[in-house]
């Protein structure tokens, strides 16, 4: 185990190296940090085999750092500036979620009609699309300070549409297992893989609020976030293993809420340096979270990706430009917003690969070919999407001119 570490540590401090050579040539760190995931992974040079990806000490840093970033979503979460966006922020997250899962449902739709695809495949594909992967784009705002109407727009955005994202993915997925046969997700747990993370994490923030109000200084304030988040994570992860045993609970979520929670009961001063106190972990958080996103991916699907892929990329893309616009049009938001903010909502492959082994588990007692078919597509997706989404994403932001470009 401590040799594993020790070679975890390695590929983080390589992701680190590689971040600062792509701020030297103007790309995000991010772009840098993937790569060398992909690299060091192991489908390439195996410094970080898939014995550590699957060890438990992995999984649960993994999930603590999940909830930790969890915190820069939450702490934006302020109801009074929440309320100035209302319906507009509401309507443009169910146009572009919605929006994605209906055009990639419909354009897999008619290309399986003519190929004897079973047709409920389409929504296999446009549940696994419609969900956006919040932390690249989180670390973009991150290492370039991005502020402006997209930025605040897209922040609580991205939360919301988790929500969206597991409601509908898993209502399709109840529905697939039903269709062949399978074990599934009950539908009247989907509500649970919602609320739930989100009462943890009010449950653990509320008393660190309660002390982060009375408690001043940075050592102490540090110790209560990691204190806080480390509770958070228990609860969860007994909740996951000894409650809910056949769900998957997103603990990015709790982060969400626990941050949020405490964020609406300090002045504006005190959450300021708070999350100032924090952001070093929150750095740390997001590179390692994005090295495990990485990691899982194959680089050689690049060379082997077939027309669904190019297909599913591209419907995708449509869906979360257009229906963004038309959502952002229609509230008549800031033009920035209507312009840019569906290119920051083009990262995708954390969220994906986890939907794809979900439904591929229950698809493959009963149609395999079916199985290797979404697997073999939505990889290759996601190698190709992510490098373009990357960049994609911090073009948007400096078109908005809510970034200086470096």
């Amino acid at each position: 185990m401590i040799l594993d570490i020790i070679r975890w540590l390695a590929t983080l401090a390589l992701a680190f190296a590689a971040g600062k050579l792509m701020q030297k040539i103007k790309l995000p760190s991010i772009l840098g940090w993937l790569i060398v995931g992909m690299i060091f992974g192991p489908h390439a040079i195996n410094l970080m085999p898939r014995e550590i990806i699957d060890a438990q000490w992995y999984k649960v840093i993994i999930m603590w750092m999940q909830c930790a970033f969890g915190l820069m979503l939450g702490s934006e979460l302020i109801w009074k500036r929440l309320k100035s966006y209302g319906k507009a922020l509401v309507i443009t997250t169910l146009s572009q979620s919605l929006g994605t899962f209906l055009i990639v449902s419909l354009v897999f739709g008619i290309i399986f009609a003519f190929t004897d695809v079973p047709i409920y495949l389409a929504f296999v594909f446009g549940g696994i699309a419609l969900a956006t992967a919040p932390a690249p784009v989180l670390s973009i705002v991150n290492e370039f300070h991005a502020k402006g109407p997209v930025t605040d727009t897209l922040l609580p955005m991205a939360v919301l549409d988790d929500i969206v994202g597991i409601a509908v993915f898993f209502t399709v997925n109840s529905f697939v297992a039903r269709e062949v046969s399978g074990g599934a997700v009950p539908l009247y747990m989907i509500p649970v893989m919602i609320l739930l993370p989100v009462i943890i994490g009010f449950a653990a923030g509320y008393p660190t609020g309660l002390l982060l109000k009375k408690c001043r200084g940075k050592f102490k304030t540090l110790a209560l976030l990691l204190a806080g988040i480390t509770l958070t994570v228990f609860i969860g992860w007994i909740m996951n293993t000894k409650v809910f045993s056949g769900i998957s609970l997103n603990y990015m979520l709790m982060g969400v809420s626990f941050s949020a929670v405490f964020a609406n009961m300090l002045s504006e001063e005190r959450l300021g340096e708070t999350v100032g106190v924090f952001q070093p972990i929150l750095g740390i958080s997001l590179l390692a979270a994005i090295v495990d996103l990485g990691a899982p991916l194959d680089y050689h699907l690049i060379v082997g990706a077939g027309l669904y892929t190019f297909v599913y990329i591209a419907a995708r893309a449509f869906g979360k430009y257009f229906g963004a616009r038309m959502g952002a049009s229609a509230m008549k938001m800031p033009d920035t917003v209507k312009k840019y903010l569906g290119l920051t909502l083009l990262p995708h492959s954390g969220v994906s690969l986890v939907f794809t082994g979900i439904i591929c588990a229950v698809l493959m007692p009963s149609a395999p070919e079916l199985a290797k078919l979404v697997q073999g597509t939505i990889a290759a997706a996601a190698v190709i999407n992510e490098v373009i989404a990357v960049i994609a994403s911090k073009k948007g932001f400096e078109l908005a001119g809510e970034i200086k470009c470096k």
